[in-house]
């Protein structure tokens, strides 16, 4: 039997924490995926004022899926020192949140280029594992445009290769759709390994971001799919209706994108 727990980015519909809780509570999700809080990333706080709004949302029974972190997210040549430094931060930061899961990304770099710095993303993932050991953390890779796990095949690449029960993978049907990739092949690629599940769909041909059940990323089949499979975890709705790039679309399209997830479901 699945057991969908729906999460979502509260910063698409505000940058307040206190609006994201109250558009988020009249719709009846009570999970939120931490990236955008008060104008500031995630990854940008100290423990210490991050634990202000962590005691802010326990107070309204709101719980953490994830920290929606940009660790990962910069030039495979870039500084890794202070990058490095970061997601230490971010370590500590999900203790206080008493979230298990963290959302990551493996560089940028040239496509036409991956296999050349295959070595050097792996290096540095390995460099994050041996940081979370002794964090009772997940370190969920994402999909995602421009990276080295643009496509599904490089990301079940790096999984295997790190080979470590702490990676695993959050799949985005919508990053997947936007470069062109079959989703639904990529599914049967990744589906053992994953864990988190982002929610939204897109368009190919016009690379927009859609609800999902009206795009190219076969969200509706998906769906299905994890029920057939038993899925137990975070359905996150990234709504992204705004623009196709991280924006403050409000309460008005991000129930639009909740609704539709609900209609899969």
């Amino acid at each position: 039997m699945y057991n969908f727990v729906i999460s979502a980015f509260g910063d698409e519909i505000s940058q307040d924490i206190t609006e994201q809780m109250n558009v988020l509570e009249k719709n009846g999700v009570k999970y939120i995926e931490l990236r955008g809080i008060n104008g500031k990333n995630i990854s940008d706080w100290s423990p210490k004022e991050f634990e202000e709004i962590i005691k802010q949302m326990e107070d309204r029974g709101f719980g953490v899926s994830s920290l929606g972190s940009p660790i990962g997210k910069i030039g495979i040549t870039d500084d890794f020192g202070g990058h490095l430094d970061k997601f230490k931060n971010t370590l500590d930061l999900a203790a206080v949140a008493k979230t298990k899961y963290i959302r990551m990304f493996s560089f940028f770099m040239p496509q036409t280029e991956c296999e050349k710095y295959r070595d050097a993303v792996l290096e540095r993932w390995n460099a994050f594992i041996d940081a979370a050991k002794g964090y009772d953390v997940t370190l969920l890779h994402e999909n995602e445009h421009g990276i080295y796990g643009e496509s599904a095949a490089n990301c079940l690449d790096l999984i295997r290769s790190l080979n470590s029960e702490k990676v695993k993978a959050v799949f985005d049907p919508a990053n997947f759709a936007i470069d062109g990739h079959d989703t639904i092949k990529a599914y049967a690629l990744l589906k053992d390994y994953v864990e988190y599940m982002h929610i939204k769909d897109a368009k190919t041909q016009e690379h927009r971001v859609v609800p999902s059940g009206e795009g190219d990323g076969n969200v509706p089949y998906i769906i299905n799919s994890l029920k057939e499979r038993g899925f137990s975890g975070f359905l996150s709705v990234e709504p992204h209706l705004a623009t196709s790039n991280i924006a403050v679309g409000g309460a008005e399209l991000f129930e639009i994108a909740l609704n539709a997830l609900k209609k899969l479901i």
